[in-house]
């Protein structure tokens, strides 16, 4: 148990799939996982583990943001031996060739700002996927037929962004999609010797302003879990 998981040691995988919303980790678990057990409530950021095809996988929230993400984080891989971790959820599509209900994996994830900034101090660290996972998630979609596209991504530090002119640049320079956590999550992988990667389901597109209809995402969504467990396993 740790400030911010109260699951007892041995009951988190030591792979772990981590959606920003706490309600989506309770879906994708009750969904994809066979005897998904709840084993976090702390603070209502909902875990479970569970079984995909004879594998224990952990389904665990980690919040909005970097910061939320790194408590999570931090906690799984230092106290309780998480060794890949993939995030699974939504983006924002900054490229026009890139549509609503694609597939980005994140090869490598720009940033302004993350909780790591004040340890690399002048050091502008270019945080990256696991190879392994980004080349598996790839397979994997492909076999699925799903629209996939692989490269760059931004990880905002702000939801409500006002800086248009910083948009333009990042889709100038080829920058896929923008989110809020995958720069942190590769930063503390790379720090921890653990592996990691970011599944992404566009949800909305910030060219056009199109956005996914709620009752849409689900089926989206579920690709997306399906490419995260075949990468860890394959």
């Amino acid at each position: 148990m740790t400030i911010h998981i109260g699951a007892k040691p041995g009951e988190i995988a030591e792979t772990v799939l981590l959606p920003g919303d706490p309600m989506r980790a309770k879906w994708a678990a009750e969904t994809f996982l066979t005897d998904a057990v709840c084993v976090n409530r702390v603070r209502g950021m909902l875990g479970y583990t569970g079984t995909w095809k004879g594998h224990r996988v952990t389904i665990h929230g980690s919040g909005m943001g970097m910061p939320s993400l790194s408590i999570y984080v931090n906690e799984l891989i230092r106290d309780y031996g998480a060794k890949t971790l993939i995030r699974i959820g939504s983006t924002g599509a900054m490229q026009p060739s890139i549509a609503l209900r694609d597939i980005v994996l994140a090869m490598t994830a720009s940033t302004l700002s993350t909780p790591s900034r004040g340890i690399f101090r002048e050091l502008n660290f270019a945080p990256c996927a696991d190879f392994g996972l980004l080349a598996a998630a790839h397979a994997a979609a492909r076999t699925r037929g799903v629209p996939t596209h692989v490269g760059g991504i931004y990880s905002s530090d702000v939801f409500y962004d006002e800086r248009p002119d910083l948009n333009e640049q990042m889709t100038r320079h080829g920058v896929l999609a923008v989110e809020m956590e995958a720069a942190e999550l590769y930063i503390l992988a790379a720090r921890h010797g653990a592996r990691a990667l970011a599944v992404l389901t566009v949800s909305d597109h910030l060219m056009t302003g199109a956005a996914m209809a709620p009752d849409d995402r689900e089926q989206s969504f579920g690709d997306m879990v399906e490419i995260a467990l075949e990468a860890a396993f394959a």
